[in-house]
């Protein structure tokens, strides 16, 4: 995955600094066509340099004109190249005609059908561009199930033709790329939700004015991967204790669902916490105490009263509060009783189930839902949620304050200033037992840090990037949460050189 500009914009922004670059530095919107399809062209005879037969599909915006600039290189290089317009050709104004015309004096022809009588080796998708913002009708739809049935390689121009560039919501349906060539900034939208299952490799080039753009254009949000998370890695003194590395407190896991606990405080161990206990059902402590001896313990019955809860509390300080806690009248005073101490915290499953049904609001916590979490905090559906995760996260953070971590392809963590979108992570991680190892990892980094954001956005990165570490070394299938505990203590530069440990080969190694 090869890193990108750490800047994303909304499409909005990217069609005013264009325009307002080709006023002030005399760069011809015809002249970045040029540019455009030249680049585009050239990554495809690199990616895909054995084809000899290519479509180019062209809509009648400046996507179009990428498309016919490219139709026009790959005509000259000796290509078959099929041209179908989408639109009706009498519509067509301006720089995109005068590509047209470029194309037709090169040799080409301009199809108004779709017709495959020779089947392409790649297709380019030049149909919509970044404006999009309404659901795909009549031939649009036809062209991209055509397209996605050919079963050949494609290369989408700026932006998947029937993805939102602003949300990564799908409008009914989408061009699925292999790559999709992002030009001048990069689109927010093309990180997050849906748009993972359409993107494909994502290139980036600012054609030329890339660098006037940034300076003048403020980033609607930052794009967090490996380059500059390994920067975020909390620094800690030589002399420190372990008393000075933390005191967490994780409160979960009713009788049954032990194993959440247990995840989320030997996640928050292998984060560099320096004291964990697990206050939790008396039913986990002998399981707990043979699985990870590191692992301080406590229970609590309603029938001690709420005193002895509160002095097991004032220990702490930070809690993770939720990973199998259970909905139950012991879970529920277990809630309320956290949330009194005015501690630094992480909600995560059913402490946000508590916290939707008795709504607070707090600044000095992290929450963590996944979208089905974040619907049941905003009264909402999931496809409310995954439409547009940018206004669902900020409006979860208007709600419930601190800093909001809404789960899912593409996180997004949002403090109520900077959206960050974690470009990490992979299938494999839609199993059971994530969000625990999560919430105990930004846990154990809230002390570490000493700034909540910080650490939700570091321990976000952290937590998905291991997940890719160990799907390198062992594939995408099977991947269960445990497996990322062994990468979890390494800085960024050594994960990718950290062998996959078993408890079983850590205990073959102490008696070899």
């Amino acid at each position: 995955m090869s890193n990108l500009p750490p800047m994303l914009y909304r499409s909005a922004q990217v069609r005013d600094g264009e325009r307002k670059i080709i006023e002030e530095l005399g760069v011809s919107m015809h002249i970045l066509m040029e540019r455009a399809g030249f680049v585009a062209y050239q990554l495809l005879r690199k990616r895909w340099p054995e084809a000899t037969c290519i479509l180019v599909c062209c809509g009648g915006g400046n996507n179009g004109g990428d498309g016919y600039v490219i139709a026009k290189l790959a005509k000259k290089n000796g290509l078959r190249v099929q041209l179908y317009s989408v639109v009706d050709l009498c519509l067509l104004r301006g720089d995109v005609l005068a590509a047209k015309m470029a194309f037709e004096q090169a040799g080409g022809h301009v199809d108004s059908m779709l017709n495959i009588n020779d089947p392409p080796d790649v297709v380019v998708d030049a149909i919509f561009g970044t404006g999009l913002n309404r659901s795909i009708k009549g031939s649009f739809e036809k062209t991209i199930n055509v397209v996605n049935a050919l079963n050949v390689p494609c290369l989408s121009i700026d932006v998947p033709s029937g993805l939102c560039a602003d949300t990564g919501n799908v409008f009914g349906n989408a061009i699925v790329a292999d790559v999709t060539i992002c030009f001048v900034a990069l689109k927010q939208g093309l990180f997050t939700g849906k748009a993972a299952d359409y993107t494909g490799d994502i290139i980036f080039n600012g054609l030329g004015i890339n660098d006037v753009f940034t300076f003048k254009t403020s980033a609607s949000a930052t794009l967090l991967q490996s380059s500059q998370a390994k920067f975020l890695n909390p620094i800690q003194s030589r002399s420190s204790n372990k008393g000075a590395m933390g005191r967490l407190l994780c409160i979960g896991g009713q009788k049954g669902m032990g194993g959440a606990i247990l995840l989320c405080g030997q996640a928050a161990l292998r984060s560099g916490a320096g004291l964990v206990s697990l206050l939790t059902s008396e039913s986990n402590l002998i399981g707990i105490l043979v699985r990870q001896p590191e692992l301080m313990t406590c229970f609590w019955k309603r029938s001690q009263g709420t005193e002895a809860l509160e002095r097991m509390l004032m220990w702490a300080d930070t809690i993770a509060l939720g990973p199998g806690l259970g909905r139950s009248c012991w879970a529920r005073q277990l809630f309320n009783s956290a949330l009194a101490t005015k501690l630094p915290m992480v909600l995560d499953a059913d402490a946000l189930h508590f916290l939707a049904k008795y709504p607070h609001r707090y600044e000095n916590w992290v929450l963590t839902p996944h979208p089905g979490e974040a619907a049941k905090l905003l009264n909402v559906c999931v496809h409310t949620i995954e439409q547009d995760r940018f206004t669902a996260i900020k409006e979860l953070q208007n709600r419930y304050g601190g800093v909001v971590v809404l789960k899912g392809a593409g996180t997004i963590v949002y403090d109520g200033n900077i959206f960050t979108v974690i470009r990490a992570g992979n299938l494999g991680m839609a199993s059971g037992g994530m969000g625990d190892v999560l919430a105990g990892v930004i846990a154990a980094l809230i002390f570490q840090t000493k700034h909540i954001a910080h650490a939700a956005i570091f321990g976000t990165f952290l937590h998905s990037h291991a997940a890719d570490i160990v799907v390198e070394q062992s594939g995408v299938r099977g991947l269960i949460a445990s497996d990322l505990l062994p990468v979890l203590g390494k800085n960024i530069e050594q994960m990718s050189n950290c062998e996959k440990i078993t408890p079983k080969q850590k205990s073959s190694e102490k008696h070899g």
